[in-house]
């Protein structure tokens, strides 16, 4: 097809939004369960082909469908040119809005649910992407048709929505009722749910901050059944189980404890601080960006375990004796060796490595400190100030007086 390239692109772009999507065939033996097994929970042996109510006949060509069914649930749907059979690109189920636990009761108690249906159902909607951003959303698609069908002009857009009638058949009172199985439903939203706990895990484990953050862009990854009555206590548990997550993440990415921990342990405290849930979306942005550079700055990947040592050391407590002979008789082995061995790991000699995270250090304390210069070398195990001027000026080109005369 001639839009492969960009059909390719779409479908990975909704799906790195977390919004589900499928090409399906017309006409079809085997209809896929486009709502996860939804109708299937209410109704047992559901029409797949009527769905949509769009399947009984072709669908228009050049035309865009935004439908929002009697669920809730929002889809996207439009044909694809020159396949044969037919096939249709579906985006869905998805909500543009959070559905309330009232909005929820509301449905059931319309459709008659059982115990056990109801509270499949509210899982269901617990675990529905959303997608807030109706309006960007619909101009990608947009942007997709006007290469799919030549130009703005060349396709229309209609807009369906769905209602139950006023007298619908209670479900559990149906002659075919039967309860549904333990998880039927939520079983397929639950893999997906791992499967991007796994992704987010494996982003921040290689220090890939733009796709971490691209996983967090719509919270789905933290939309989960909420176990509290109180919506801050619900966002602070969320945002628990990510600094958990987060933390995996920067484990996989051989980051040492004692860095996750510091940092995990500063977010602790800071997750039960919030008061609002702009509060918990800047907090949660905020720990996947410096989980993310936490392993981009301390990835302990490709040293071996001597190294390693040194490495944390050394970060742990730069007013220590970092010298190699100290070091190396700590580690009871040869000065040479660890020296020719750190060289080779790192591209650099010790003493440098150390100076440069010692005049790093220097220049976040000059930045975000009003110590005395003097006191800021100590801070950076250097009690001889002239000692630290040299350093500090070899790696920045300023004395530290020079460096913080230009800050003000």
């Amino acid at each position: 097809m001639y839009y492969d390239t960009e059909l390719n692109f779409l479908c990975s772009l909704m799906k790195n939004l977390h919004l589900p999507v499928n090409i399906i065939e017309y006409p079809t033996s085997e209809p896929p369960e486009l709502d996860f097994g939804l109708r299937r929970m209410l109704y047992k042996e559901p029409d797949y082909q009527k769905t949509l109510a769009l399947f009984e006949e072709p669908l228009k060509e050049n035309t865009v469908f935004r439908i929002k069914d009697e669920y809730l649930c929002n889809y996207l749907l439009f044909a694809l040119p020159e396949t044969t059979p037919s096939k249709y690109l579906v985006i869905g189920p998805f909500t543009y809005t959070e559905i309330t636990e009232q909005m929820v009761l509301k449905l059931a108690e319309k459709l008659s649910l059982s115990p056990r249906q109801f509270s499949q159902f509210h899982r269901y909607y617990s675990d529905l992407p959303l997608h807030s951003d109706e309006n960007t959303l619909f101009a990608i698609i947009s942007t997709f048709c006007e290469k799919l069908y030549g130009s703005i002009e060349s396709f229309s857009v209609e807009t369906i929505e769905r209602r139950l009638s006023d007298n619908i058949e209670p479900v559990a009172s149906r002659p075919d009722f039967q309860e549904p199985e333990e998880a039927f439903l939520s079983m397929h939203r639950l893999e997906d749910r791992y499967a991007q706990e796994n992704n987010m895990i494996h982003a921040v484990s290689q220090g890939l901050v733009q796709k971490a953050e691209m996983m967090m862009g719509n919270n789905n990854i933290l939309r989960m059944e909420k176990r509290s009555a109180d919506p801050i206590r619900s966002l602070k548990n969320y945002t628990i189980i990510l600094n958990t997550l987060l933390r995996k993440g920067a484990e996989a990415g051989s980051v040492h404890p004692l860095h996750i921990d510091s940092l995990s342990s500063r977010f602790a405290r800071q997750i039960e601080q919030i008061s609002t849930p702009e509060n918990a979306v800047a907090l949660q942005k905020e720990m996947v960006h410096k989980y993310c550079l936490l392993v981009k700055n301390h990835s302990m990947k490709g040293y071996s375990l001597l190294i390693q040592k040194v490495l944390v050391r050394i970060d742990s407590d730069l007013t220590a004796d970092l010298s190699l002979k100290t070091q190396a008789a700590l580690l009871n082995v040869n000065a040479s060796y660890l020296s020719t061995l750190f060289k080779k790991e790192t591209g650099q000699t010790l003493t440098d490595y150390v100076n440069k995270k010692r005049v790093e250090h220097a220049l976040f304390l000059l930045n975000s400190s009003s110590m005395q210069i003097q006191t800021i070398a100590q801070y950076c195990g250097i009690p001889d100030v002239n000692y630290f001027t040299k350093i500090f000026k070899k790696y920045v080109g300023k004395t530290p007086k020079e460096y913080r005369d230009g800050i003000s």
